[in-house]
């Protein structure tokens, strides 16, 4: 009976110190992922059908994220003349449905860049929408952990101090017919709603950019839906045509009610 009393407090003492479970996802089997991104392709496309492909977009994401609330993704389009839209997807965020760009006349939609949060080991996938109608898919599997659900290191209200401003930087040549580079950059802490409030203990209720339109003159760049995956104070990198004179302005709403306009001149090449 003492052999017996040992033994049992031996191993609850090795329980007490055996590091805590792997969090949901990063064992899951390939065809648990592969069901998943069946429900969710269903959900987002409906019956449409949603092909694989290896050449339409190459996604360029850590394998493992340095800080899983600020994880960079670069989505680069080959057959970027036919390109309709594009759907960027985290299977296993708490909101999976991250960001679709559907661009207009003055895109050049070559590459995109963002920065998103991932909340667990997951496969990420981009969705180009041609535009003969035609959805073609590429994945990556991303390891990270939290960062929906990451603290911003800082109160709400300095979170939200300057709300709604931007920040624009150009690089390229407009009168020389080609596209012009840019990097957009928005305050916003895009609250998921999953973070808490470090003094308050309550959780900050969600409060994103859902709705975002870059316009060169009267041609639309892109319109963007967002959602609470992308990373706080969003940075988006894109390319436009700068056919004609006008500024670059950026409209944007958040599911709160905020509505933002700024216009941006393009530097002349003498600049």
């Amino acid at each position: 009976m003492k052999r017996l009393l040992l033994a049992l407090s031996l191993t609850l003492s090795a329980a007490a110190l055996a590091p805590a479970p792997v969090r949901a996802g990063a064992t899951d089997s390939d065809e648990e992922r592969a069901a998943r991104w069946t429900e969710i392709k269903k959900s987002i496309f409906g019956d449409r059908t949603v092909e694989a492909s290896e050449t339409a977009v190459k996604i360029d994401a850590p394998a493992r994220a340095l800080d899983a609330s600020l994880v960079p993704i670069g989505l680069t389009l080959a057959d970027k003349d036919q390109v309709k839209g594009l759907y960027f997807i985290i299977d296993d965020n708490p909101s999976p449905y991250a960001a679709r760009f559907s661009f207009g006349p003055a895109a050049d939609p070559g590459e995109i860049k963002l920065r998103v949060r991932v909340n667990n080991y997951t496969n990420v996938h981009a969705v180009v929408e041609t535009k003969d109608g035609r959805l073609l898919e590429s994945a990556k599997f991303v390891k990270a952990s939290g960062g929906c659900s990451a603290p911003m290191g800082m109160s709400d209200e300095e979170a939200m101090k300057g709300m709604g401003e931007m920040r624009m930087k150009f690089s390229g040549d407009p009168q020389g017919g080609k596209p012009v580079e840019a990097t957009l950059m928005v305050r916003h802490p895009n609250f998921s709603g999953m973070q808490m409030n470090q003094v308050t203990r309550d959780y900050t209720p969600a409060r994103y950019v859902d709705k975002l339109d870059v316009t060169y003159g009267d041609k639309l760049v892109f319109h963007l839906e967002g959602d609470i995956s992308i990373a706080s104070n969003p940075v988006i990198n894109f390319a436009f045509v700068p056919e004609g004179k006008g500024p670059v302005t950026v409209a944007a709403t958040d599911n709160q009610g905020g509505r933002w306009e700024h216009r941006f001149d393009v530097p002349s090449a003498s600049n």
